[in-house]
């Protein structure tokens, strides 16, 4: 059998939807864009959205939006992608990396503080922090926004795996939805993501004048509804109020993205259902860790990352990837944190121990396959492999 790490779930709906756009002879950013920005903000519960061409986009114009300076210091989990930090770059502004905990790999608060302490102590200007809600369960934002309040900081909420996702902070709170106290959060349509639209993102926010900005700068500067201009209602004539970047979305694009997220809730039934499969029969596996899924969250399992308990183990969990590989299993690492990529570690020193727990988490995680569509058996085959290879490589000497 062979399982690929991820299929999309592509139907009729969308194809058809994007064979409309092609015959309408518009395919950039237009009027099924704007559509999509509408049916997204419902869903979620924004005032307003922007479609932009990926995550990292939307992430570059919530930081230029809130006012990023150069020299500035933003609070990043080292536990994420590099599109997180990267941005931070784009200004010539300083990532601070900071820990996770071991549990749900989210950002650890009280390592934040302890951070953003001793990075004022040193002068740092401390502005803004990004957290990151890993695999798609929603992190302490309770937590976070106290620091926001307390050290004045701009948050903006790296929800690339959330579409949707809930939490609450008790069971006598109501529910909310992932990027509701944020001052922005911002979405991923990549290909394997909750929803896709091949390439694509979404900026978000409750606040006029920031979504007045990333609009603008989204596409070069130019003025509002600057797409506009090429239908019937628009202007030929048009200013260059800034020197924007070239982020729109295009109607191609999101003409899929109007089915998926239409689909949404059931997508997310589906990963659900093969995420509660995998825990169940991986039960009695000493060896395996399954996802710790918190109280008060509903995940919208973008992720099912496993953790090797490698002193029972002979191999590593490079080695125990292969072995899977070799039987049609395609797996993925979820990450090497930032800290240890050759960039980061060089311009700011980084050893490994410098933020330990991801340090030590990445040794041992493994991202098997989920999506929408993977069936029970495959589920079972990668759990019958799993055993497999456990058995065949337990530590002789437990």
């Amino acid at each position: 059998m062979n399982i690929p790490f991820y299929k999309p779930s592509i139907t009729d709906d969308e194809i058809h939807e994007v064979i409309d756009t092609l015959r309408s002879a518009w395919l950039t950013t237009g009027p099924k864009t704007k559509q999509f920005e509408k049916e997204f903000s419902a869903y979620m519960g924004h005032s307003y959205s922007l479609a932009v061409n990926s995550c990292t986009a939307a992430l570059h114009l919530a930081l230029e939006a809130v006012g990023l300076k150069e020299n500035q210091t933003v609070v990043v989990p080292s536990m994420t992608f590099a599109a997180t930090a990267e941005v931070v770059r784009y200004f010539n502004a300083r990532p601070l990396l900071v820990d996770c905990r071991e549990d749900d790999f989210n950002i650890d608060v009280d390592d934040v503080e302890r951070r953003i302490e001793d990075a004022l102590k040193k002068g740092e200007d401390v502005a803004a922090i990004i957290p990151v809600h890993v695999g798609g369960q929603v992190g302490d934002m309770t937590g976070i926004m106290r620091l926001a309040d307390n050290y004045n900081l701009r948050v903006i909420e790296d929800a690339a795996h959330c579409c949707p996702a809930y939490y609450r902070d008790d069971t006598t709170d109501v529910w909310k939805q992932v990027g509701s106290v944020g001052e922005i959060s911002c979405y991923s349509f990549y290909a394997n993501k909750t929803i896709t639209t091949g390439e694509g993102g979404m900026a978000c926010t409750n606040d006029r004048e920031l979504i007045e900005r990333m609009q603008i700068m989204s596409l070069h500067g130019i003025s509002r509804d600057a797409w506009k201009r090429f239908s019937g209602d628009g202007s030929w004539y048009y200013e260059i109020i800034a020197p924007g970047f070239k982020y729109n979305l295009t109607d191609v694009a999101s003409s899929i993205g109007l089915h998926q997220l239409r689909r949404a809730d059931a997508l997310h039934r589906m990963r659900t259902s093969r995420a509660e499969l995998y825990t169940e029969l991986l039960k009695g596996v000493d060896e395996i860790i399954p996802p710790f899924q918190k109280e008060n969250r509903i995940h919208s399992w973008h992720l099912y990352v496993i953790r090797l308990r490698l002193s029972k183990l002979s191999i590593d969990r490079g080695e125990f990837i292969t072995k899977l590989k070799e039987k049609g299993i395609g797996c993925s690492v979820h990450w090497l944190p930032l800290h240890m990529h050759p960039y980061y570690r060089d311009l700011y020193g980084y050893v490994p121990e410098d933020i330990p727990v991801a340090a030590s988490l990445y040794n041992e995680i493994i991202s098997l396959p989920l999506y929408p569509d993977m069936t029970d058996e495959e589920v079972h085959y990668v759990v019958d492999s799993i055993r497999d290879v456990v058995a065949g490589n337990r530590n002789a000497g437990l």
